[in-house]
């Protein structure tokens, strides 16, 4: 009895597999499954960045300036060129718009007055960094930055 049941089983599958592709070829070719939905980019993942500039003493530096990269705009003078900066920036192993480090040893020199603050998102992490020209080290941290802060010797 076992026998005839396996005996049957196999007959079955054998004629199902003869048929199978018999019957695709009168249909037809089967359908193409639907592609994948590129993924969307998300506001995140974008950069925008509301730079606020004061105590430059150069009226066109002043101001609130919005940046958008990829693709450039907004409202800032230079967007291309900060965007630019920004990518190089990206690349590296510093934050540019990380704080001087409270133990870092900095020259007691002026750049003068001017301060910037700068918010908003920058390669997907939420950016909030205040800039000034107080020593050496702001400074420095000041000019990593131009063309996206104002160049203000």
């Amino acid at each position: 009895m076992l026998r005839r049941l396996a005996l049957t089983a196999v007959v079955s599958l054998a004629a199902l597999s003869a048929v199978a592709p018999a019957a695709a070829a009168a249909t037809g070719p089967l359908p193409l499954p639907l592609p994948l939905p590129l993924p969307v980019l998300q506001d995140d993942a974008r950069t925008r960045l509301t730079i606020t500039v004061s105590g430059t003493g150069d009226s066109a530096a002043e101001g609130s300036f919005e940046l958008r990269c990829a693709p450039a705009g907004g409202s800032h003078p230079v967007a291309e060129q900060a965007c630019g900066r920004l990518d190089k920036l990206a690349g590296g192993s510093r934050d540019p718009f990380a704080p001087v480090p409270a133990d870092a040893l900095c020259t007691l020199q002026s750049g003068g007055p001017a301060t910037a603050r700068v918010t908003g998102t920058w390669q997907g992490r939420h950016i909030d960094s205040v800039f000034s020209r107080t020593n050496g080290c702001e400074i420095s941290r000041w000019n990593n930055l131009i063309p996206v802060l104002p160049n203000v010797r």
